[in-house]
């Protein structure tokens, strides 16, 4: 097992190039079981998580390569059960269900695992298969569906928090080949949620309103293969702007989609920080005077819940109180106690964090919980003074590509070792 051992106090200067988005790579490898022809999608991040869900498809009787950013799939004769032993390392796994139910009309995969940042129930992924058409039973874990044909129908997939952004995607991908019109009203409209519906569209499916809270897809009889490149990851890119502001850096984010960021972006020049577009690029400049600022976290295009931990971390630093109030996942707050062992000042009501910001942070062994926790608490030992060493490293390893190497290129002190 690794873990990171960081000497903060470094302002990071320089250029950092944003990998492809894993939200969006996972589905996209996944949609490639719709056809039997060759398909290919580029800028792929190598991650445990991408080499994994690859790996499914392996197991699932398709062939599939993954080299050097590209993933390619010939997935001509498939089998349409995944069981535990297959799926259970990563919940975005069950976005084989949609696929395997849209192309052969019967899926059966293993119910998703639980998460430490709290329940992510598969409810709103059933409702829409049934809607579809399919028999959806649950037994000895697994999910089972069956239908003699699937036949289009309007779905709303609104649920407690919002629309749900793996189900949005998980139902148009079954309903791509089903009979007649699919209409998803309260659809997520996630960048993630339209670069999957732009694969599909170029493999010949008929899918309009991508990126609106709803979706109008017309079923064609089959499709074809088709390349396609992944958008460029979001969070990656807040959070690498995090880590120029808290370390009062000049850091370029090449590739990063502005347009992809807006509330974030709000939230970054609210609080003082210098956020300019450059072209296709993002220039981040840390080095003014900082100000406490709120954040709600909310489905797109609001604060993301992926930068909550991020941002709660630049925060940590910052003068004055600012309030985060987690509407997403309530109970996503397993980096405070880390936080508070390297002297940051916050406590929880609720599903909010009163930050109280302090003068400076102080090294100490910290651990990991969770993927964007361990973003930031990267980002702190960024700015501690003193050694920090970020236990359980595994888990920003699904997440973020090659991320010590490219905090490394900027400046940053931060070497990973093995325990």
């Amino acid at each position: 097992m690794d873990r990171f051992v960081i000497n903060g106090g470094v302002a990071l200067k320089g250029e950092v190039a944003i990998s492809g988005s894993k939200n969006a790579a996972l589905p996209l490898i996944a949609a490639t079981l719709l056809t039997a022809e060759r398909c290919v999608i580029h800028g792929v991040p190598n991650l445990s998580d991408t080499r994994y869900m690859a790996a499914i498809l392996q197991e699932l009787g398709a062939e599939a390569k993954f080299e050097d950013g590209t993933v390619t799939v010939e997935a001509k004769r498939i089998k349409t059960v995944a069981d535990y032993d297959v799926v259970r390392k990563m919940r975005a796994s069950f976005c084989v269900f949609g696929p395997l139910l849209g192309r052969h009309c019967k899926a059966k995969v293993s119910v998703p695992g639980g998460c430490v940042i709290g329940p992510r129930p598969i409810d709103m992924h059933i409702k829409g298969f049934r809607a579809l058409g399919a028999e959806v039973d649950i037994q000895k874990g697994l999910v089972i569906a069956n239908a003699k044909e699937l036949v289009g129908n309007t779905i709303f997939l609104g649920g407690r928090f919002g629309s749900t952004v793996t189900g949005t995607a998980n139902v148009m991908m079954a309903a791509v080949l089903a009979k007649g019109t699919t209409v998803i009203e309260c659809a997520a409209c996630e960048p993630e949620v339209v670069d999957v519906a732009e694969f599909l569209n170029k493999m010949g499916a008929q899918i309009h309103g991508a990126g609106s809270p709803t979706l109008t897809i017309h079923g064609v009889e089959q499709l074809h293969g088709a390349e396609h490149t992944v958008i460029a990851d979001r969070i990656e890119a807040a959070t690498f702007m995090t880590a120029a502001a808290i370390t009062n850096g000049d850091v370029r984010l090449k590739g990063a989609r502005a347009e992809h960021l807006g509330a974030v972006i709000d939230k970054f020049r609210e609080s003082g920080i210098r956020v300019e577009r450059s072209g296709p690029d993002m220039v981040v400049k840390g080095d003014g005077v900082r100000k406490p600022a709120d954040v709600v976290t909310m489905p797109y295009p609001g604060f993301p819940t992926d930068v909550q931990a991020q941002f709660m971390t630049l925060m940590a630093v910052t003068p004055g109180i600012s309030v985060i109030t987690e509407k997403i996942y309530p109970e996503r707050f397993m980096h405070v106690a880390e936080l508070g062992r390297l002297g940051a000042d916050i406590s929880l009501e609720g599903a909010s964090a009163i930050v109280k910001g302090v003068a400076r942070l102080s090294g100490a062994p910290i651990m990991a919980s969770d993927l964007r926790a361990s973003a930031a608490l990267v980002l702190a030992g960024l700015v501690a003074q003193g050694k920090t060493k970020v236990n359980r490293v595994y888990h920003i390893d699904r997440g973020y590509e090659k991320i010590d190497d490219k905090l490394r290129a900027l400046g940053a002190r931060i070497e990973r070792q093995k325990q």
